[in-house]
């Protein structure tokens, strides 16, 4: 019930912010080219509050928030309530205005409706949105062909620049959808710049492009369960070894990037032979510590290898990112990215009338809108 109430308020408060910034729009540019506007509504149906202006104008809070409307003075929509336009007003009415100004005065709401996005873009950058750093943390199918790899940090990619996680999803996300090859930059260690291309052609029939990232392999560093002892369980090679706390970051010189990884690798020593290191953080300190893992046999015959490590109860990591401009490098920035998303939203939905991409993927109801309100709401206000 709080996830419903808390998706319907921020639903409330989304709808409430862009719907009067729109009409607000047509409002404007109305009273600047002349016209009388009857009433400015924020709500259909009953209204809830309203008050008259100096100007005339009747200004109302409506009960149903799912969009609003400007009435202005026009000969062709009056009705018996309204009478007839006293001839000092007539020169007012909108269909009395020239097609430039009518033109003006349709377009305004749209047009507000971007010059919002561009502001609100240039507060999320001047106040930051936390994100987590665009590193991967396993690459397997189409991504490991590439030669991606577990650690590379994704820096571009089709010449657009990933400085978060989020900007690497969506680009390759976007470019999943035209199943083409693209170029990805990335960085390895210390290491300089390369550019890898990812075989987005190959990407297989009906994949769900809402995951793009999980059909291309790529799973992001912060999403994988850290490599952190939670429990030893006694009488297996880690007991009196390794200690609750321990983070695993290597066996037999290999590297552990996540908990998942643990499993194989000590496969892979076990049938070696023999003991190998496994190298841990241990409160501040690097330690390599002996251990050679035990085999069980399973009643069905399968053969296991076992350290008898458990992992640790993991939460959502902290983020370690933060995309963040000063006042100035935002101003560019905000205008380019709304220039890049409404392109991306034209593209997306020629994609849809092609048949490129499922519309069920591409159109959001209100409920779909509502939920995705209160996901970025919890993430802060930079986010929202």
């Amino acid at each position: 019930m709080g996830s419903f109430i808390g998706s319907l308020w921020w639903l409330l408060v989304a709808l409430g912010v862009l719907v009067t910034f729109h009409e607000f729009g047509h409002y404007w540019v109305a009273r600047r080219c002349g016209v009388k506007v009857l009433r400015f509504s924020v709500g259909f149906g009953r209204p809830l509050w309203s008050r008259r202006g100096k100007d005339g104008t009747e200004y109302v809070i409506a009960a149903i928030p799912l969009g609003g409307y400007v009435k202005m003075l026009d000969e062709g929509t009056l009705d018996e309530r309204d009478g007839e336009i006293p001839a000092n007003e007539l020169n007012q009415a909108f269909n009395r205005q020239s097609v430039w100004k009518r033109i003006a005065i349709v377009i305004a709401g749209p047009l507000a409706n971007l010059l919002l996005a561009v502001m609100l873009l240039w507060a999320m950058l001047v106040i930051g949105r936390p994100d987590y750093a665009p590193v991967i943390g396993k690459a397997e199918g189409i991504a490991a062909q590439a030669g991606l790899h577990a650690g590379d940090s994704i820096r571009a990619v089709d010449g657009r620049e990933t400085p978060t996680w989020s900007e690497a999803l969506m680009a390759l996300s976007v470019a999943a959808l035209d199943r083409k090859p693209v170029q990805v930059v990335v960085a390895r260690g210390e290491g300089a710049e390369q550019t890898r291309s990812l075989a987005l052609d190959r990407l297989p029939a009906g994949f769900d492009e809402a995951r793009a990232v999980d059909a291309i392999g790529l799973t992001a560093r912060h999403a994988l369960m850290p490599a952190v002892v939670g429990r030893v369980s006694e009488g297996l090679p880690a007991w009196g070894v390794l200690a609750e706390g321990d983070r695993i970051t290597a066996i037999d010189a290999r590297p552990v990037h996540s908990f998942d990884d643990i499993a194989p690798l000590v496969k892979a020593l076990g049938e070696r032979g023999g003991p190998g290191m496994v190298e841990v953080e241990r409160d501040g300190e690097r330690l390599a510590l002996e251990l050679a893992p035990a085999r069980r046999t399973l009643a069905d015959g399968s053969t296991h290898w076992l350290l008898g490590v458990a992992n640790a109860a993991s939460t959502r990591p902290a983020h370690d990112a933060v995309l963040r401009l000063n006042p100035l490098a935002a101003i560019p920035a905000a205008i380019d990215e709304t220039g890049y998303q409404v392109r991306q939203l034209f593209e997306m939905i020629g994609r849809a009338f092609s048949g490129r991409v499922s519309v069920q993927n591409t159109v959001s109801g209100p409920i779909a809108i509502a939920q995705a309100a209160n996901a970025y709401a919890s993430g802060g206000t930079a986010w929202f």
